[in-house]
């Protein structure tokens, strides 16, 4: 079965020079890397994307839609592939302003190829490891959901340190129904400890503000 760190990256170039598109792919294949070149974001969007660790090299002037407006619409459409962006009419406060939004380089063209290879192999690290933690959380909600109301009710007084006789109080049940819900969530969750049941706790709840 193919995971995250298991699946090969992918470089996605968007460009409207053909010319450009042609070079970056032979430079980026040259090292082993599985490019996609677009001459437009447009052509982007429509691309069936998968799982893979990615990384976006995008020209920031193109016809129509720039690629500064178009990585403002990355974030606004939670698209969160790293970007590095290239160009050859660059400034200053047009690079800062890229790189305030979540851009990892601002290349200026002509540029070493060495710097563009590292910028991108760095976007891939941060996109691996992020979807690597996207799929941990993940997989912590579908245990977590699979847990009773009342399994949920006992483990979030459990974690805020209460002990089972005052869980029970609590809730108003046995403390022998206390025990059972907390060891049915425990194993539910694969935790053994007090210090792993609220560490897994500590990161459903934020993706899910409704646990309770």
């Amino acid at each position: 079965m193919m995971t995250v760190a298991t699946l090969s990256p992918v470089v996605y170039v968007i460009d409207d020079d053909q010319s450009v598109r042609d070079s970056l792919r032979d430079l980026l294949e040259s090292v082993g890397l599985t490019v996609q070149a677009f001459a437009a974001t447009r052509e982007f969007l429509e691309y069936a994307r998968g799982e893979h660790p990615a990384c976006l090299v995008l020209d920031v002037r193109m016809p129509g839609q720039s690629g500064m407006d178009f990585h403002r619409q990355m974030l606004q459409s939670g698209i969160r592939i790293p970007v590095v962006f290239i160009t050859g009419h660059g400034d200053i406060a047009m690079g800062v302003e890229a790189m305030k939004n979540g851009a990892i380089e601002f290349l200026t063209k002509p540029f070493r190829d060495q710097d563009l290879l590292d910028a991108i192999h760095h976007g891939i690290t941060l996109d691996r490891k992020r979807r690597q933690q996207a799929a941990i959380t993940a997989e912590l909600q579908s245990r977590w959901q699979s847990l009773t109301t009342g399994e949920r009710e006992v483990t979030l007084l459990v974690v805020e340190g209460l002990l089972n006789k005052q869980v029970a109080d609590r809730l108003h049940l046995s403390e022998i129904t206390v025990k059972v819900r907390r060891a049915n969530a425990m194993k539910k969750l694969n935790v053994r400890t007090l210090a792993d049941l609220v560490r897994i706790v500590q990161q459903v709840i934020p993706a899910n503000p409704d646990v309770s």
